[in-house]
């Protein structure tokens, strides 16, 4: 064996300087102590850390960053930018406006809230960081317009909702933030479900560590990520890793722009870095999909971060990640001089452009009367071609995941569909709760490819002709709509808020009052906006370009 490399140390994830534009939230619960040898010692009391908390976790369900905004306007100011690009970039526009009023969150998947936060050696708290954490987390779920996601596996087989978004994820680390000893440090992130679930990760070789393998390969994978998790994205990848872990975390930071002042370069330290010309090439990569911001078009991305990490010699974890339209994250940071967060965008207006709908419709858009039978309304969708623009108007059912099972149930005892499922068109999603004043609480779709297995089965017994929801479907659910006569429509990922404020006039419960957010309801809406994605004649608008072409190659 070779002698040992002299010693050497560098962090897996160096950062650069903090560049974050930050507000006060307090100057109270925070003091400084002098101890031995000159050392100076801050002091957290729990209440500071409870208050931070519930400050950000209202911030990202209400704002965004001010990058992430201008991005969007970018899409409506690309002339090659498709209609449909345009059209979804409008509508989260307009959607982060009616958040940013601060009653309505911007999806009503308010996420699992997920804290991550450095201390420094010479910060002094009660030890229960957690716990003041978790509680600002509880104030902010429990006092706001926010739903409850987290269930309580109470048995292998039985769950039960928490009633308050708890547990969050707490992840807490022994680290100078930015080599200060007296700062703490944090992330902040809401990670809702669709996103979460576009998290992947890949056990490769050293034989993927070429220029066109890796493209061929990443052109595969990310065609796969489809359009349930609300894009454009801010697509996160990680290659290599000191383990699976650590490449999947390292990847959810990614996405959230955490990692944006790693170093462009590696060295003989193994730390991670950015492979920037990388990053430009998938981006580019994604624009020539043709899955666009959810209906076909360039911007499937807004932008890519590649993280090249070490790895042991024979493993090469590959991990993908996305942040999705609600790019919910915050970072913040307690000093001798107080309690700070990121300063987000509260006035989302001034990046809408002054454009009418009519200025973007290069395409027709259909007004569909959802209060005609089932037959008419079939009949209607039957005379246009997938991704055709729609305009709905009148009544939708809703159901998703714990309604279906229920009546899955009732079929396979031999009951009947039941007819509100026979005479509407159903809507796959969960409302957030319902401000004083409002129709609805943020009302966006829920991900339909979760229902897929159900399709069949209800179509046959004649409900479920009409669906909608967001993102793709399996080749299952097209081939029963095929032999049915039945249609799936996209509805937009991402604009809950507008929805709830704009399009859905009156909510009522139908059925199953006890599973709350999962019960049956009856909704009225008036232009809700969806896309054809699937039709009775076996055509499926995403069937095509989530096929990989498997011919690209790096430049």
């Amino acid at each position: 064996m070779s002698s040992a490399a002299a010693f050497s140390y560098a962090p897996l994830l160096p950062t650069g300087p903090d560049q974050t534009d930050y507000r006060l939230v307090t100057d109270e619960g925070v003091d400084v102590v002098h101890g031995p040898g000159g050392r100076r010692f801050l002091t957290v009391e729990p209440a500071a850390l409870t208050a931070l908390t519930a400050e950000a976790m209202h911030d990202i369900a209400h704002f965004l960053r001010p990058a992430h905004l201008a991005q969007l306007r970018a899409i409506i100011d690309d002339p090659a930018a498709s209609p449909n690009d345009r059209f979804v970039a409008l509508d989260l526009l307009r959607n982060a406006n009616i958040a940013a009023g601060g009653v309505l969150p911007m999806c009503q998947d308010t996420g699992t809230a997920i804290v991550m936060g450095k201390r420094g050696r010479h910060v002094l708290t009660d030890g229960a960081d957690a716990e003041a954490i978790s509680r600002g987390v509880y104030q902010a779920y429990t006092k706001l317009n926010l739903r409850y996601s987290q269930l309580a596996p109470l048995t292998m087989w039985d769950e039960r909702n928490t009633g308050s978004n708890l547990p969050a994820q707490v992840d807490l680390y022994a680290e100078d933030p930015d080599g200060h000893p007296d700062a703490y440090k944090f992330l902040f992130m809401a990670k809702g479900g669709g996103s979460a679930n576009k998290s992947y990760l890949y056990q490769e070789t050293k034989a993927l560590l070429n220029p066109t393998r890796m493209m061929q390969f990443l052109e595969e994978k990310l065609r796969l990520i489809g359009t349930a998790a609300c894009p454009p994205y801010h697509l996160a990848i990680v290659i290599g890793g000191t383990s699976a872990e650590y490449a999947l975390k390292t990847a959810k930071y990614a996405s959230a722009k955490y990692l944006d002042a790693l170093p462009t370069a590696g060295s003989m330290s193994a730390h991670g870095f950015r492979d920037l010309e990388l990053e430009a090439e998938v981006l580019e990569l994604t624009r020539n999909f043709g899955i666009g911001a959810q209906f076909g078009g360039r911007y499937f991305c807004h932008d890519v971060r590649v993280v090249r990490l070490p790895r042991h010699g024979a493993s090469c974890p590959v991990a993908i990640a996305v942040s999705c339209s609600a790019d919910r994250q915050a970072v913040a940071k307690i000093t001798p001089s107080g309690v700070w967060l990121e300063r987000l965008e509260t006035d989302p207006a001034r990046f809408l452009p002054d454009v009418t709908d009519d200025s973007l419709d290069a395409e027709l858009v259909v007004r569909v009367d959802l209060n005609r039978p089932m037959d008419e309304i079939r009949a209607e969708l039957s005379k246009y071609p997938v991704k055709t623009r729609l305009s709905l108007s009148g009544p939708l059912v809703v159901a998703r995941d714990i309604a279906h099972a229920k009546i899955a149930e009732r079929l396979d005892a031999g009951e009947p569909m039941p007819q509100y499922l026979r005479d509407h068109a159903v809507y796959y999603a969960g409302p957030a709760k319902t401000p004083e004043g409002y129709a609805s609480g943020s009302f966006g779709p829920t991900t339909a490819g979760r229902m897929d297995a159900y399709v069949e089965k209800f179509q046959a017994a004649g409900g479920s002709q009409v669906m909608l929801a967001k993102g793709n479907r399996s080749g299952q659910v097209t081939r029963s709509c095929q032999q049915h006569g039945g249609f799936y429509l996209g509805s937009i990922g991402g604009p809950a808020a507008r929805l709830a404020q704009d399009c859905i006039k009156h909510v009522e419960v139908l059925e199953y009052a006890e599973l709350g957010m999962e019960a049956v309801w009856k909704i009225e809406v008036e232009d809700f906006p969806a896309f054809i994605v699937v039709d009775d004649k076996g055509n499926d608008f995403f069937a095509e370009v989530t096929k990989p072409v498997l011919t690209v190659g790096r430049r």
